[in-house]
């Protein structure tokens, strides 16, 4: 399996035809449908059911673009740093979830992007499990975990801020009347939840028995597909404070979690692992940015 049939298929994948997809590749199409047709060749599967002027994409297909995209972003940033040597350049890649703690990472990532044309950054979404995963395979250089893990195979830099666990539900529903959401509130109600949420320590312990009477309807990736779902059910969405203004979203508000520990921000990123030039510099931007925050 090439990395050229590869990013051959991604581009296939992502314009849905093979004729715009030999144009952006600058190469033939019957060139290109052979390439395609010899890949379906080597893995032993469809990749796509042939119609009238579309290709439809097979479960095979969408599986190997998933991974094609990992293994092409790697080899990228392999490439990258093999050229690079002293120059500052290359792809920044971070992951992260969702919490307002990440500001001082996102003005350290600004300073750079502004002095350094040749950087590329990529944010990448996702729960703490996701975040190993990738710093494990070298497809992240720093992830930021939210909560409380084991971190000892990781270096790391803690951030300031907690995020204080909550709850967003309809401004009209009657939890709303309460100042702070006990275990005993949410019993029966349909509830959604992070992916990870649930899964933790702190709010297992924060449910305690009650949690067995939980009614999880759903998990959500990113908090505004769970707003979404709120405003126009009768849901109600655990989620971190500030990530939602609730204030200026119509019909919706947020109550924090009665006695449950906040989460704390940690930037990781492999030990005994050589950092590129350009991961180094963001590590001395974010340190100065958290000094200059601490003396204000």
């Amino acid at each position: 399996m090439e990395i050229r049939v590869l990013r051959y298929f991604i581009t296939i994948m992502q314009v849905g035809n093979i004729t715009q997809a030999a144009r952006q590749l600058h190469i033939s199409q019957p060139a290109l449908s052979r390439q395609i047709m010899d890949l379906e060749e080597e893995i032993g599967n469809p990749l796509f059911i042939r119609g009238h002027r579309q290709l439809h994409p097979t479960q095979a297909a969408y599986y190997l673009y998933q991974q094609a995209e990992e293994i092409i972003g790697l080899t990228d940033k392999t490439l990258g740093r093999l050229k690079s040597h002293d120059v500052v350049s290359g792809r920044l890649d971070i992951g992260s979830g969702e919490s307002e703690a990440v500001a001082p990472v996102m003005a350290a990532v600004g300073e750079i992007v502004q002095e350094y044309p040749a950087v590329q950054v990529k944010l990448h979404s996702g729960d703490a499990d996701s975040m190993f995963t990738r710093l494990d395979t070298g497809l992240l250089e720093f992830g930021i975990i939210m909560g409380h893990y084991n971190l000892r195979k990781y270096n790391t830099l803690s951030l300031p801020g907690k995020n204080r666990w909550g709850v967003i539900m309809r401004a009209t529903d009657p939890l709303a009347q309460k100042k702070a959401i006990q275990p005993q509130d949410l019993v029966d109600r349909l509830l959604l939840t992070s992916v990870q949420t649930r899964e933790q320590d702190a709010f297992r312990s924060w449910a305690g028995e009650m949690l067995n009477q939980f009614r999880f309807v759903g998990s959500y990736n990113l908090i505004y597909n769970a707003y979404l779902l709120v405003k126009n059910s009768s849901c109600v969405a655990f989620t971190y404070d500030h990530l939602l203004n609730t204030t200026a979203v119509d019909g919706l508000t947020y109550r924090p979690l009665a006695g449950m520990q906040p989460d704390e921000n940690t930037l990781i990123w492999r030990k005994n692992q050589p950092l590129p030039n350009v991961g180094n510099l963001f590590l001395d931007k974010l340190q100065k940015q958290l000094q200059k925050e601490n003396k204000q």
